[in-house]
């Protein structure tokens, strides 16, 4: 008789299916970017939607998010769903004037933003220019996404997870059909094609918040008019969000850091850092994000009734999935690093020459992959226990140690824009290590003998996995490349697909129970459709 998986596991499996659907339309999305403009265009691209990115997690998906669930939660179980509706009106309100007027001064100073953060655009004529142009139009999204991010708290906390989860499905294919649909059209007019690619990100934003809201109505929302600073749910979590706010741009300082440095790098080098590092985050968006947004109204609920086992006994669980999901991935990635990148981008202006690069840089990237998918996780953790300062100081005092590295690195040690990938992972790598040390202080003992042995277990069978991967595809490419597009993903997804029985076949034999419960999550599925 088949035992119920925890509701973690069915959780986070809907939240990942949605999230391979937005990923992979994410993909197509980055693939038609890179080969329908220059670098020099994307370059442009890139920085100028870096802006809008950097607000939305300092203001909407990251800060707020984290502030907002446990306070809904707690609203919602303790008063009822009218107070938790209101709740979330006043929240939206907030967000419509304070975002609103951020966004007209953005419009307002974008030349100055792009100075400071992309100096070295300056050098190359009309660079510095388009990327003005672009970042004015991109601004917007920052409201849409956060309207987006709230709707996707409110509904998590009700425990639907597949629609908020498919939203950003919808915002990548607005933008791949408006970005289309301009390319040949904008020309005609003078007007450098690649607006249209910012032009579908407001489209698509917008998109992102219209699939959201009729899940929430059906649950019986009711939205109100009014913001009223007295009230204690909004209080709170504006102090809640005042250190996730400041911890959130500690972090985001470091990746301006490493924008200017790629501005003064060769052309294209702000590219090949983004199109690996949307690569590398794949796998986080699949399962690390997928895994802290089904366990975080959990851990929320445990918190607002004092329940500090069954927290730590989540926490745990929690942890345990996500490096058993995680570590593989990294060592897949570091061991198909050129080959994954060879398939997807290189095509129209996107050359051999910049699959050598973004190869490089993903292997450094995804060496912080478990790192980064373990912090998506205890961060928001630190926010159900009412302890958001520890995470805003281990991240300052990391982002210190990342920055000087950068600067005194990237001159110095011959891998040029390289390093700022390595540093970034290594950073990471202790970023995690000092959240997971504070963590228990804060929360208590999270079996710890359990998650080491959870890593060491699936440590040991991902690099006899990417031994066996890596063995096989240069095997197979060297019996049947060069073959054309259809043939390489054949020999890469032959790849993967001997990767990932090499890995549960070694999980089996250790006995790593995260399996399991992997496993009977898909059966339940399976049975279920």
């Amino acid at each position: 008789m088949t035992h119920e998986p925890p509701p973690l596991v069915k959780s986070a499996g809907l939240i990942s299916l949605a999230t391979i659907i937005s990923r992979i339309l994410g993909l197509v999305r980055e693939t038609l970017l890179l080969a329908l403009f220059t670098r020099f265009q994307t370059d442009a691209f890139y920085v100028a939607f870096r802006i809008p990115n950097l607000l939305r997690d300092l203001f909407a998906e990251g800060a707020m998010s984290a502030a907002f669930v446990p306070t809904f939660t707690k609203t919602l179980q303790r008063q009822g769903p009218q107070a938790a509706w209101r709740l979330a009106s006043l929240v939206i309100n907030f967000l419509a004037i304070v975002l609103g007027l951020i966004v007209l001064l953005g419009i307002f100073n974008a030349s100055w933003i792009v100075e400071t953060i992309a100096g070295g655009f300056g050098n190359q004529p009309g660079k510095f220019e388009l990327t003005v142009l672009l970042t004015r139009i991109m601004l917007p999204f920052l409201l849409l996404v956060a309207l987006a991010a709230i709707a996707m708290g409110m509904l998590n906390c009700h425990g639907k997870f597949f629609i908020p989860a498919l939203a950003p499905a919808t915002f990548n294919l607005g933008s791949i059909v408006v970005a289309l649909s301009l390319y040949w059209l904008l020309p005609a007019y003078g007007v450098d094609p690649v607006v249209g690619m910012a032009v579908g990100v407001i489209v698509g934003g917008a998109l992102q918040v219209a699939v959201q809201f009729p899940s929430l109505y059906k649950l019986g929302f009711q939205y109100t008019l009014g913001v009223s600073f007295e009230h204690p749910g909004l209080k709170k979590i504006l102090l809640l969000m005042g250190p996730g706010t400041f911890g959130l741009a500690v972090t985001q300082v470091n990746l301006l850091v490493n924008t200017w440095l790629a501005s003064y790098q060769q052309e294209g080098a702000v590219s090949w850092l983004n199109a690996a590092f949307r690569l590398m985050y794949l796998p986080i968006g699949i399962f690390g994000v997928a895994i802290a947004s089904a366990a975080l109204p959990t851990l929320s609920a445990h918190a607002a009734h004092h329940r500090n086992r069954q927290l730590r006994d989540t926490l745990s669980t929690s942890l345990r999935l996500s490096l058993f999901l995680n570590v593989p991935a990294s060592l897949g990635l570091i061991c198909l690093s050129h080959p994954v990148v060879s398939l997807i981008y290189e095509r129209g202006r996107f050359t051999a020459a910049d699959t050598l690069e973004t190869g490089w840089v993903l292997i450094y990237y995804a060496l912080g992959l478990a790192a980064y998918s373990v912090i998506k996780l205890m961060v928001p953790a630190f926010y159900a226990l009412d302890r958001p300062r520890i995470p805003v100081l281990i991240s300052a005092a990391t982002l210190a140690l990342s920055v000087t590295a950068n600067l005194l690195l990237i001159e110095r040690v011959g891998m040029g824009y390289r390093v700022l990938a390595l540093v970034t992972s290594l950073a990471a790598l202790l970023n995690a290590m000092l959240l997971y040390h504070w963590l228990q202080k804060t929360a208590g003992a999270l079996q710890s003998a359990k998650i080491l042995t959870t890593l060491l277990k699936v440590l040991g069978a991902s690099l006899v996995m990417a031994l066996g991967t890596y063995a096989l595809y240069q095997w197979m490419a060297a019996v049947f490349l060069p073959v054309a597009f259809f043939g390489r993903a054949l020999i890469l997804a032959l790849s993967v697909a001997a990767g990932v029985s090499i890995y549960g076949l070694c999980c089996r034999l250790i006995g790593v129970p995260e399996l399991d419960q992997a496993l009977e999550s898909i059966r339940r599925r399976l049975r279920s459709k």
